[in-house]
């Protein structure tokens, strides 16, 4: 089975292009054990993980199941469809409005997961912890005891975090005293132990080893909620599934066998669509249809089929647009109104793509090269704006959130520019155990760089046809 699994102060300096960076050392990700959970607002001080999973080249390592031969950095970067040189992935630099802000640091391990909202930021690290930043400052945290925190959404008034374990926990914020309480997990307690008394409650999930359906066997990896109107949260997991959680009741309305390794990412997104993507390469768009009171999903389409890993999503909140990062270091997109066709691929990272955030016109890439690519799309073309450098180690996670008088005032407290120029603020989590924050820009690339876009900057190839040897094209509707 392959793992996609691969978070420092310090200022970014802007460079043509990553360059001279250690491949680093893959790791398996730890499993932890242990009963209640702990709310509090103190400072934590759970310790790092020791020594850290870095601190070696992969050469320090032999034999086919070396964590290093089962890493997607063992891939080749050569893609199926095209060739590049060196010259064609030269990248602008950091463009003007666009900087880093600051450094958030704590001793508490690798950072795998984050979501903002406001000037509320969440971490999830393999300590454990969710750490809890306000105006980018050490807010408390709280903790749970179901191991590496792998994803974190934020839905209305609660947040859902998604662990090591399987386990889906459910918080809220105390209107009395600010602390973060767990008022739940997917599924209930109850519906566990109701349904645990039915056998036909059961399903296989590996040889000789049967499981109830309406929990995960296996490391939960991503979150995905629909709007509030339809109120519905997704889940896809290593043990090939994802499952859908109505959030009013925590109940688990339909689980999906929906690939044949690790689902690595999900996203629900317009018209009743769901787009998965997985360690088996492919990605995959289903149709939500409501069955009473329940869901039904239907797979669509296959949109890609090749042997890299697929480890992120993100679809445009501007255009029918859904992107795909990959272990090749390659993101492809599909575009359309009526269908969706391969629309090209943005090349430019020199190892796996783990995430991906996409905002107004811009897109954003972060990678296992350590560096984060600002990409805008215009009329269907795709230009890079910036690479983003700083981090030390891959980066595992992304958010962005639009700047308000809120972020402005403290990136001025920071850099002691109070121009407000750059209309978002991203949060990069990396396995150097730092996040990042960053001010960007989003204007177009020839108003930036003083010119058009150039060969150097755009890093896009629009393919003609089907470059999959499967059909890339479905219906929205």
């Amino acid at each position: 089975m392959r793992d996609s699994d691969g978070e420092g102060a310090g200022g970014g300096v802007p460079r043509s292009h990553p360059s001279n960076i250690p491949l680093p050392m893959s790791h398996s990700d730890p499993n932890y054990s242990g009963t209640d959970d702990e709310c509090s607002n103190r400072q934590s001080s759970s310790s790092a993980t020791g020594g850290g999973f870095y601190n070696d080249y992969p050469s320090s390592f032999s034999g086919e199941c070396s964590p290093y031969n089962m890493s997607p950095w063992n891939q080749t970067m050569a893609s199926p469809w095209s060739h590049h040189s060196e010259a064609s992935m030269a990248a602008p630099a950091m463009a003007p409005g666009t900087s880093l802000i600051s450094s958030l640091v704590r001793e508490e391990g690798h950072i795998y997961s984050l979501a903002a909202k406001g000037d509320a930021l969440y971490t999830g690290s393999d300590s454990k912890n969710i750490r809890v930043w306000r105006k980018q400052k050490d807010s408390g945290g709280f903790k749970s005891s179901s191991g590496l925190v792998k994803a974190i959404v934020i839905s209305g008034e609660r947040i859902f975090t998604g662990h090591q374990d399987g386990k889906i926990r459910v918080w809220k914020v105390s209107p009395k005293n600010g602390l973060h309480k767990r008022v739940g997990s997917l599924p209930r307690l109850r519906d566990f132990l109701r349904g645990s008394l039915n056998p036909s409650n059961y399903v296989e999930v590996r040889k000789n080893r049967s499981a109830l359906w309406i929990r995960h066997s296996d490391a939960v990896s991503c979150l995905s909620p629909t709007d509030a109107g339809q109120g519905l949260l997704y889940s896809g997991s290593w043990d090939r599934t994802f499952k859908v959680w109505r959030i009013s009741d925590s109940k688990c309305l339909e689980s999906v066998v929906a690939h044949d390794d690790n689902v690595n990412a999900i996203v629900a997104a317009y018209d009743g669509l769901v787009f998965t993507g997985s360690a088996d390469g492919t990605v995959k768009v289903w149709k939500r249809e409501v069955q009473g009171k329940g869901t039904k999903h239907s797979p669509v389409q296959t949109l890609l089929k090749q042997e890299h890993a697929v480890n992120a999503l993100a679809v445009s909140a501007v255009a029918p647009v859904l992107y795909c990062g990959s272990s090749d270091g390659l993101v492809n997109c599909w575009e359309g109104d009526s269908k969706l066709v391969h629309g090209g691929v943005l090349r430019g990272h020199k190892k796996a793509v783990f995430c991906l955030a996409a905002v107004g016109a811009l897109l954003f890439s972060g990678s296992a090269d350590n560096t984060i690519m600002v990409w805008r799309r215009d009329a269907g073309v795709h230009s890079c704006l910036s690479v983003l450098s700083g981090h030390t180690e891959p980066i595992r996670c992304l958010a962005v959130v639009e700047y308000n008088k809120e972020n402005v005032a403290a990136a001025a407290a920071e850099t002691g520019d109070n121009s407000g120029v750059g209309r978002w603020i991203v949060y990069s989590g990396s396995l150097d155990k730092s996040i990042k924050v960053w001010r960007v820009t989003d204007e177009p690339a020839d108003t930036l760089l003083g010119g058009s876009v150039g060969e150097g900057s755009q890093m896009f190839d629009r393919y003609q046809g089907d470059p999959f040897g499967a059909s890339s094209s479905t219906s929205f509707r």
